[in-house]
């Protein structure tokens, strides 16, 4: 009718939901880990890709070690136990062994997360990584990412040889002493009982010492899609799903990037968000110390119907 106003869609209003209810938002509680994207570049282009990674995906560009150290100069003050390094593919940058002394130096426990396909294996870059485990030891732990059990499951992800190589560079690391853990994913649509299941046959043939039952060795993320109809967050469903916001990822995390073209980094809210510009929040920690509005499918999909954090 006339002078109606139009419906809403999903996800659209800042504040608001479609259903005119009031959207949830969380606090910023404390900083307890920094996520790094060392830039979207990616050796492989995986199918299902939660940022779209892939050889030929600059957007968000190379950091260097320079433009990280402020960061981590702030977060240190700011209290944060752990930095996080993720992308692409991290071992494309540079600068990435660079970047993780500075982030080890400093105290901080300090995660990767990596394919540990070529760009880990090339000698460089394992020198690298022999030296920084010899100097701060447990310190440092590297997630490699091996989507499903089989090799079926995850080359038709990856690409043919993803799981040999993949493989590969998870034993070499647990051969050489690094603490290492395993990230995999839902896409083949079995339930955890039988991805554990199945992780752990995996472990156990190839002498890999992850218990598959302990959720930190093993984390399974859920899946994400963007177009999938999904409910919004109200401030309502804290207490109707028994969830405490200071829960969520973002309660306690921030990311910095850098995108392409730009002067210098920028602050966002969640490492799962980094093209959006609503999650954008600064260009310092304690700028970005403001609340987020969970105004993405990611937000419910993931983080809070999910339950899932991308931290260690």
């Amino acid at each position: 009718m006339d002078g109606e106003k139009p419906a809403l869609l999903k996800f659209q209003h800042p504040d608001i939901t479609a259903k005119g209810e009031a959207r949830a938002t969380v606090p910023f509680a404390r900083l307890e880990t920094l996520w790094v994207n060392t830039g979207t570049l990616c050796n492989v282009e995986c199918t299902h890709c939660y940022i779209e990674s892939s050889p030929a995906n600059d957007r968000l560009s190379y950091l260097t070690a320079r433009e990280l150290e402020p960061f981590l100069d702030e977060a240190k003050t700011m209290g944060a136990r752990e930095i996080g390094f993720t992308g692409g593919e991290p071992f494309m940058n540079p600068e990435m062994i660079a970047m993780t002394e500075a982030a080890l130096s400093r105290g901080f426990e300090t995660l990767i997360l990596t394919n540990a396909m070529k760009p880990m294996m090339r000698p460089r870059v394992r020198d690298g990584l022999l030296k920084l485990r010899e100097d701060y030891g447990a310190r440092l732990t590297l997630r490699v990412s091996l989507d499903h059990y089989s090799q079926d499951g995850h080359d038709a992800e990856r690409g043919a040889s993803a799981f040999a190589l993949g493989l590969e560079g998870l034993k070499w690391l647990q051969n050489n002493g690094f603490d290492v853990t395993v990230a995999g994913r839902t896409l083949s649509g079995e339930d955890e009982e039988t991805l554990r299941k199945g992780f752990a046959a995996l472990f156990a043939e190839n002498g890999i010492y992850i218990d598959a039952r302990d959720k930190n060795q093993l984390v399974i993320f859920p899946e994400m899609d963007a177009v999938k109809d999904l409910p919004e967050i109200t401030t309502a469903c804290w207490s109707i799903l028994g969830k405490d916001p200071n829960d969520i990822m973002c309660a306690t995390s921030r990311m910095v990037v850098k995108r392409k073209g730009a002067a210098g980094p920028a602050v966002l809210s969640c490492t799962l968000l980094p093209y959006d510009a609503q999650f954008e929040m600064g260009r310092s920690l304690e700028e970005a110390s403001s609340p987020v509005k969970l105004n993405h499918p990611f937000c419910a999909q993931f983080c809070v119907l999910g339950g899932a954090s991308c931290s260690g």
